[in-house]
């Protein structure tokens, strides 16, 4: 294997050819946010804010500060699922999904700072009010038309929105990790590969291995917008997930979840197991498959906890 600083070196390369694949992207300048109203909930405040990420369209926000905050404090970038739930975005960290409960009263609990987003096409940002299947697929086809990505376009949103949660007074930047459920997974696992300042991984229900998910001919489970033109002849979902280590990286899937091969998992595990022996820790990567769907089991929140506070909390 390389040495560490090769190992380096080779990942920054391979980071720069990630982001060269994602289209035409807007120019990367400063964020701004507008706090449109502040709500005093249980155990923490909520920030509904308007951020300018992109230059083209307002990104509606939501920002959550524990009322039992200790500065600078632990934050969370929380990534929405697709679901078909086209209308409800960003709104997902305070209500859950139908897969998973929600997660804004765990990080009020333990003081974590969370920033959740409407991506492109979702929640405020959907293009039309009674279809967001057409407001997905049109967005994709006229981004295409203009040499943009609509993943790439929802990554830069990302990214931009990582530059904000960073720039917060509250925010310890050196413990801000990322998280999300199924499209919100592996928004979570492409953040951490495109950006160090992600420190811990976390995701669940989507750990797709590209391989395995042509074997299947499973590419109908996905939306249209989880497609990258020519990604394929430069990177497998190992090689994006290599770009991680060795921050702590936990991937929790079940194996009857047939937007996520189980036999793709066990690839993507075992490639990466022996990297963080080399370059980290072994228990700094965590991969498993649970005896369920595409859903949160309660055994896979407890594992998410444990690892918020291993990780995170108590960095």
């Amino acid at each position: 294997m390389p040495t560490s600083r090769e190992f380096a070196k080779h990942q920054k390369q391979r980071r720069e050819e990630l982001w060269s694949l994602l289209g035409d992207l807007p120019d990367k300048r400063g964020p701004t946010a507008q706090v449109l109203n502040v709500e005093q909930l249980e155990g923490y405040k909520l920030e509904h804010l308007i951020l300018d990420l992109n230059g083209i369209q307002s990104v509606p926000a939501l920002m959550l500060i524990p009322d039992n905050i200790k500065h600078p404090a632990p934050a969370m970038q929380y990534i929405h699922w697709h679901g078909g739930d086209y209308f409800v975005g960003k709104h997902e960290l305070l209500r859950g999904t139908r897969a998973m409960q929600a997660y804004a009263p765990v990080y009020a609990q333990k003081g974590i700072v969370a920033l959740a987003i409407d991506s492109w096409c979702f929640g405020e940002r959907a293009p039309y009010p009674k279809d967001g299947g057409r407001g997905e697929g049109d967005t994709f086809k006229e981004m295409i038309w203009k040499g943009q990505v609509l993943f790439g376009m929802m990554m830069f949103d990302e990214w931009q929105a990582l530059n904000y949660l960073c720039s917060r007074p509250e925010v310890d930047d050196k413990r801000i990790g990322s998280f999300g459920i199924s499209m919100g997974s592996t928004k979570s696992w492409w953040l951490a590969a495109l950006d160090e300042r992600i420190k811990v991984c976390m995701d669940l229900c989507c750990l797709t291995d590209f391989k395995a998910l042509l074997a299947e001919h499973g590419q109908y489970r996905h939306g249209i917008y989880y497609y990258v033109p020519s990604l394929l002849k430069h990177f497998q979902t190992h090689d994006i997930n290599e770009l991680i280590v060795p921050r702590p990286r936990l991937s929790l899937n079940g194996s009857k979840d047939g937007l996520t091969p189980p036999r793709g998992v066990e690839r993507v595990r075992d490639y990466l197991y022996p990297l963080y022996a080399k370059y980290g820790r072994p228990e700094g990567c965590r991969i498993e498959l649970f005896d369920c769907g595409h859903q949160e089991l309660p055994e896979m929140r407890a594992v998410v906890l444990e690892w918020l506070d291993k990780y995170l909390v108590n960095a």
